[in-house]
This record gives structure tokens, sequence and C-alpha cells, in this order.
């Protein structure tokens, strides 16, 4: 099972879940309603991870990259999620 979220603006042209292409694509996979944040709950507030400068600049390169291409957009949100860095395994 897999779950996909979107953020929608609620405004009257509120578009469906089953309107995502992946979603049409793979609907076995997706449950009918997405699971939401329970009522009441609040954002964590943890400090950001230090990063090398090496790191942040990737970060910062793929952030752009994802902007430009319209994979993401700016938020304001109290609600986000930490960036970890994993490095690629060596396949021999």
């Amino acid at each position: 099972e897999g779950f996909l979220a979107t953020i929608h603006d609620m405004t009257p042209e509120i578009s469906s879940i089953h309107d995502q292409p992946i979603v049409s694509e793979f609907p076995d996979v997706f449950p009918d309603e997405l699971p939401g944040i329970p009522l009441g709950a609040e954002p964590i507030s943890k400090a950001p991870y230090r990063m090398a400068p090496v790191e942040l600049k990737e970060l910062k390169d793929q952030l752009q990259e994802l902007l430009e291409r319209g994979f993401i957009r700016p938020s304001v949100s109290p609600w986000g999620a930490p960036v970890l860095f994993v490095k690629k395994r060596v396949v021999a």
C-alpha cells in the first residue's frame, strides 16, 4: 500500500486525488481517502541538522532544480521534515 500526499488550496476548484496521473495509473496502491493530520496536532519544533558546506550546496542545488521543474513550491507551513544525506553504496 502506498500513500500520495498533496496540498490543495481550499478553493472551489479543488481537484480530486484521482485526477493525479500516478493515482490513475496505479489505483490499487492508493487508498480512497488520505490520512490527515489529527485535529489539534501542533508541529514539533527541532533545530535543523548541521550540514557540511558541500552538503548544504548540494541541497540548495537540488531544491532549486526541483523548484524550477515545478515539483516543489515555496511554503511557509510550520510542518516540515529534516533532510538527511545518505552516501550511495559502492557496488563492486
